[in-house]
């Protein structure tokens, strides 16, 4: 049995986003956020795409005044749901309705993890989500995102033969996942990636697939688009668990 190919279904699927952490348990990725907030004396901390609310979560158990947005509801169901869930304020849409929220968003840091920066493709949306993370940031407040090198063309390794895996699930069974990529176009700069994650469950057979699209951009895009909506990069890193892969980009609202 195989389910439609679904635009990011493994946010929303109520039986993917139920395995979700646990077909992806090590998350020691998030430490250098960890230690970032920590450097950067951060107690106000927006997560832009929480997903299920694991860096919002260590962050909170940590003492911070922590929010949590995402446009996934199935995601922010899972991340509601955990312990500790009380302490992070869950808000439940894109960057535009930081906005009109009350009371406002106000922090001294913004992070953006994972697929969250890749995720807007589009050029205004992408504009619009920095000037929001801008918008939340108190003067002299902090942003950090992640992003994937495209000059690496890491897509290329995210064929069934390289990312096949099978999990044993407590109370699920045998999930096998793989990825394949669909389709890449746009220039070698700034690329935009199509890709289909499956997920077949050994219990009934049934094969789920989940339909996502990255956009990547080179260091200097990036940096350009920080500059416009009001935010100074400060330091660019490489991703400690990723080096050469993946970049890690601190910016700066003015003191001003």
């Amino acid at each position: 049995m195989h389910g439609p190919v679904a635009p990011d279904a493994h946010y929303e699927h109520p039986r993917l986003v139920s395995v979700y952490d646990a077909l992806d348990p090590d998350r020691s990725d998030l430490q250098p956020y960890l230690a970032l907030a920590a450097e950067l004396g951060a107690r106000r901390v927006l997560d832009l795409g929480c997903g299920t609310g694991v860096l919002a979560l260590l962050l909170a158990e940590r003492g911070l005044d922590v929010t949590g947005l995402d446009p996934a509801a199935g995601s922010l169901s899972v991340a509601a749901a955990k312990p500790g869930a009380d302490r992070v304020r869950w808000v439940h849409g894109d960057a535009r309705v930081l906005g009109r929220l009350q009371p406002p968003v106000v922090v001294d840091l913004v992070t953006m993890t994972g697929n969250a920066a890749q995720a807007v493709t589009d050029d205004d949306g992408w504009a619009a989500l920095l000037r929001a993370a801008h918008d939340a940031l108190v003067p002299g407040g902090h942003l950090v995102l992640e992003t994937r090198v495209p000059e690496a063309r890491g897509w290329e390794a995210w064929t069934r033969a390289a990312t096949e895996r099978v999990r044993r699930l407590p109370g699920v069974g045998d999930v096998r996942t793989w990825t394949q990529v669909d389709d890449v176009s746009g220039p070698p700069s700034s690329p935009t990636v199509v890709f289909t994650q499956h997920f077949a469950f050994a219990a009934d057979g049934a094969v789920l697939t989940s339909r996502s699209v990255l956009r990547f951009r080179s260091r200097e895009q990036v940096g350009a688009a920080v500059a416009a909506a009001g935010l100074d990069v400060v330091e660019v890193r490489d991703a400690p668990d990723r080096p050469g892969l993946e970049l890690v980009v601190l910016a700066q609202r003015s003191r001003a």
